[in-house]
């Protein structure tokens, strides 16, 4: 009998990638067996993913093997559907193509860590579901890309008379929901990019493409504060971009985006970057969720050798004072924290296993950054507010910090040299058929058993 105990990790995300990464060096060979699950064979550096849209980056190199990261841990790649907390075991499921196969496999652990991330956030809005695209990953990322070249080839070789000006308005008007991080960075790198390359067409001018930008939050980027919101606001607005707050969509109707405004937008492109939620396996487990976040301690341990963190848990953010009339406030879902917490219950699950001693989990953000394209940024790096180049330098030397791969920064840095250097790329592969990306399909989010259906457990 195979007495090591098995440490079984769910999600090769930032958080799951970091915390095997200290359990390999923390735990004594042989002592344990290391089990990582995750649906795909690499994490996704997704902070990245606006300049795959943008034909800046190779989309592989945005991608860092779990294989070579982990060597230690067994791969398991699947999708980990549920989790029986009684017995201790882990369902896994392959799926392709959004559909879940009949083949699964049962996985038992000793210590659990879930580590699922989380998902492109939807509404019950009519026809989002059957229209928007996400940029969570990479096969959505590429396909944007993708899909908005080969709507302006469309538009291009529309016959010039006055029965296709509707047609060709839809095909050239793109339409991002969501004025934060994501739907930001694409709007704006996008732009940029195609604006550089309009000289490739012969019959329609990319300048006339029109960009459409809402959110029902009252400012751009509010994470960075009202001054880097309003420069940021400003630089897209001095591009073209028009930008609508306190609008969001009410509807998809065919070829019609209906605003909540009153306004119909008449185009095909309809980019989801409202913001995430937890992955919905968390809502399977039976225990206490916030906002769909499972509930854990500042250890990070939601039940008895079970721990969770990053972007699916609600974990308590100690560098943060507690208000006198509420609960202790809980750490953001960003990769920044997702990577030092997996690192520290990393940790902590060594120390169950009588390695070390474990740990709350205390670290004060270092401050957020936002790539608008070309030498146009913003950040604020330990509290300092920096625009324009500055911003820029501060950007991209922090994601090559944070890429947790060597020979990816190298790939990536390659990558700008390429685009700064050398004429920009327009080209569109299509190899991603389109109900392949959308958010449904892409981010497996409709895979996991309903949460009224699981037992309560205690």
């Amino acid at each position: 009998m195979d007495e090591r105990k098995r440490v079984v990790i769910v999600g090769g995300g930032f958080a799951g990638l970091y915390a095997g990464r200290k359990l390999e060096k923390l735990l004594p060979a042989g002592t344990t067996e290391l089990v990582i699950i995750s649906p795909t064979d690499h994490l996704t550096y997704s902070p990245l993913l606006p300049d795959v849209t943008a034909s800046v980056l190779e989309p592989r190199h945005v991608a860092v093997s779990l294989r070579q990261a982990l060597p230690k841990h067994r791969l398991v790649v699947g999708h980990a559907t549920s989790v029986d907390l009684e017995a201790k075991t882990v369902t896994v499921s392959r799926s392709e193509r959004g559909q879940v196969d009949e083949g699964t496999q049962v996985i038992s652990y000793d210590r659990l860590l879930l580590a699922p991330g989380s998902i492109t956030r939807r509404f019950p809005i009519p026809g989002v579901s059957e229209s928007a695209r996400g940029v969570k990953t990479i096969t959505e990322a590429a396909f944007v890309r993708d899909h908005l070249l080969s709507q302006l080839d469309a538009a291009d070789s529309l016959p010039s008379d006055p029965r296709f000006d509707a047609e060709r308005a839809e095909r050239m008007t793109v339409v991002a929901v969501g004025a934060g991080y994501t739907g930001t960075e694409i709007v704006a790198q996008t732009h940029r990019w195609l604006t550089r390359v309009a000289d490739r067409w012969s019959n329609i001018d990319v300048k006339d493409v029109r960009w459409l930008l809402i959110d029902v939050a009252p400012a751009v980027l509010p994470e960075l504060g009202p001054r880097l919101g309003e420069y940021a606001l400003g630089k897209l607005k001095g591009r073209g971009i028009d930008i609508r707050l306190g609008v969001s969509v009410a509807s998809v109707e065919g070829n019609v985006i209906n605003l909540t405004d009153g306004t119909p937008v008449p185009s095909r492109t309809l980019i989801w970057g409202a913001g995430i939620v937890a992955n919905p396996l968390m809502g399977t487990l039976g225990l206490p969720l916030d906002r769909g976040r499972l509930v854990v301690d500042a250890q990070m341990r939601a039940a008895d050798d079970v721990w969770a963190v990053g972007d699916a848990a609600a974990t308590p953010d100690l560098a943060k004072e507690k208000p006198a009339d509420g609960p202790q406030p809980v750490t953001p879902p960003t990769a920044q924290h997702a990577q030092r917490q997996g690192t520290q219950v990393g940790k902590n699950i060594a120390a169950s296993l009588g390695v070390g001693i474990a740990k709350d989990y205390v670290h004060k953000d270092l401050g957020l950054v936002a790539d608008l394209g070309g030498t146009t940024a913003v950040a604020k790096p330990l509290g300092v507010e920096l625009t324009g180049l500055p911003a820029k330098i501060v950007a991209r030397g922090y994601h090559l910090y944070a890429l947790p791969s060597m020979a990816n920064r190298v790939r990536v840095l390659t990558d700008w040299a390429l685009h700064a250097l050398l004429p920009v790329q327009a080209v569109a592969l299509n190899q991603t058929r389109p109900e392949d990306a959308l958010i449904t399909t892409a981010q497996n989010t409709d895979i996991y058993p309903k949460a009224e259906d699981k037992p309560k457990v205690g």
